[in-house]
């Protein structure tokens, strides 16, 4: 029991990174989204080797992302016809997509963070506002897009993570017509299921640091409810050079460890 809350020395130094790091990546998240390419990098800098830090991730990013599945339930804006469904397939997903990270060796596994860091990052800093309202589709059609959406973005989930959310909420809008308020709650709980799957199977691999990832779920929650009560205006020129400084500090770090 002692391995799994400590897999590592816990320093001072890790709890001041994590604490700062996860409350802004948390914040903005609930500003403009795609909080996990800053979150995959904090656990990083603060010296967990690349298995650790996602599975830790993955812990302290469940208890933000569920307040945020709360907040949308209470609201309303969940078509549980499709999100049921979807849930179950973002978990499977995320499990066989994590059982894939753990069979990738450390080394490749930061060749591929390094690699896909920056993808992620342009792909989500070119998003473009949503429409608000449902479109035009066949039940059927919307149903298999949104399905299989879910399992293939709970796949990704599950491997690596950063992102997910915001493929999985503008495959929902522009393929699968739905309106943004309602694809914004079906995408936070197969975000949560997936980000569920994600940590108990790496938990069983012995890959989550228990005790810094529940330090960075205070720090998940504290971000995400001020991120998602406060209007800022033009937030997102606040948040793009945040999330470019962390990418590249992360790169210069994994850049020096790998040669």
């Amino acid at each position: 029991m002692q391995a799994m809350l400590f897999p590592m020395a816990l320093t001072p130094r890790m709890i001041v990174i994590v604490v700062f790091g996860v409350f802004l990546a948390s914040f903005v998240d609930g500003v403009a989204g795609g909080g996990g390419i800053i979150s995959v990098p904090v656990y990083l800098l603060a010296g967990l080797p690349a298995h650790l830090a996602l599975g830790t991730n993955k812990l302290s990013s469940c208890v933000g992302t569920a307040v945020s599945a709360v907040r949308f339930i209470r609201r309303g804006y969940v078509d549980w016809k499709l999100a049921i469904p979807s849930i179950a397939l973002g978990l499977l997903g995320a499990h066989f997509g994590t059982r894939l990270q753990l069979a990738v060796e450390e080394r490749a596994l930061k060749w591929l963070l390094l690699i896909a860091l920056p993808l992620v990052a342009l792909a989500v800093l070119r998003q473009k506002k949503l429409p608000e309202e449902p479109g035009e589709i066949a039940p059927g059609v919307q149903r298999a897009i949104v399905l299989g959406a879910s399992a293939v973005v709970g796949a990704y989930d599950g491997f690596y993570g950063p992102g997910a959310g915001t493929f999985m909420l503008l495959i929902f809008c522009r393929w699968g017509k739905m309106g943004l308020r309602t694809a914004a709650g079906n995408v936070k709980l197969v975000n949560l299921a997936s980000n569920v799957g994600a940590v108990m199977t790496s938990l069983a691999g012995g890959k989550v640091f228990i005790v810094l990832g529940l330090i960075g779920a205070c720090a998940s929650v504290a971000g995400h409810f001020i991120g998602s009560g406060l209007a800022i205006k033009d937030g997102s020129k606040i948040v793009r050079p945040v999330i470019l400084v962390v990418l590249a500090l992360l790169a210069v770090k994994v850049i020096s460890e790998l040669i």
